[in-house]
């Protein structure tokens, strides 16, 4: 896999405010979901050039009573090596992963989960995507069962991918209201630096 696209970016995640002062004191590191329905597989999740989602989401969580205060802190990410889900050759092989996956779940007798909508949720969105995790999951332990020598693609440090999520923005068009880019980190290492964004009002 080559690298296509610029290494450094600029991402937000959204939190609660002990531990944003936390992380940017450098206390402690962002943590790694490792939920069955993340969207990009396992990782620290940013969204890239978007504080206001990243805020969004974080207040989401206070109205359900799962965080106190929300807060907002941006990273620089070096992507690294990036499975990046808008380009064409990562994209192929997610599907070759996904063959595999279904061909191993089939022997085993199992079947494939399904990425599925949350209650009170547009059914389009499907929120809940336990086969795209699945997937993700499947691929990088294909590649991490390789030894080092021996192996064609390195394993990734990043995910990245692009969302259409949302209502539409007006009727008839191809927007949503919550198209996103997520990054999901899963090597630490490629976190260069956390700050709070300035001149952001978490209102």
């Amino acid at each position: 896999m080559s690298r296509l696209a610029t290494s450094f970016v600029l991402a937000y995640h959204g939190c609660e405010d002990g531990v944003a002062r936390r992380a940017v004191a450098g206390e402690i590191d962002i943590l790694q979901s490792e939920r069955a329905f993340d969207w990009l597989g396992p990782g620290a999740y940013f969204w890239e050039a978007d504080p206001q989602r990243a805020l969004e989401w974080a207040q989401a969580k206070v109205s359900r009573g799962q965080y106190r205060t929300a807060a907002v802190i941006g990273a620089v990410i070096d992507l690294g090596h990036c499975l990046d889900l808008s380009n064409r050759e990562n994209l192929d092989l997610v599907r070759l992963a996904h063959r595999a996956f279904k061909a191993e779940q089939q022997a085993a007798g199992f079947t494939l989960p399904q990425n599925r909508s949350a209650k009170g949720q547009p059914d389009q969105d499907r929120v809940l995507r336990f086969l795209d995790c699945a997937v993700i999951r499947h691929l990088h332990a294909a590649i991490d069962r390789i030894p080092p020598e021996r192996r064609i693609v390195q394993p990734f440090d990043t995910v990245r991918g692009m969302f259409t999520e949302g209502k539409r923005l007006y009727p008839g068009c191809g927007y949503r209201e919550k198209t996103h880019v997520q990054i999901a980190v899963r090597n630490a290492e490629c976190i260069k630096g956390i700050f709070y964004p300035r001149n952001f009002d978490l209102g």
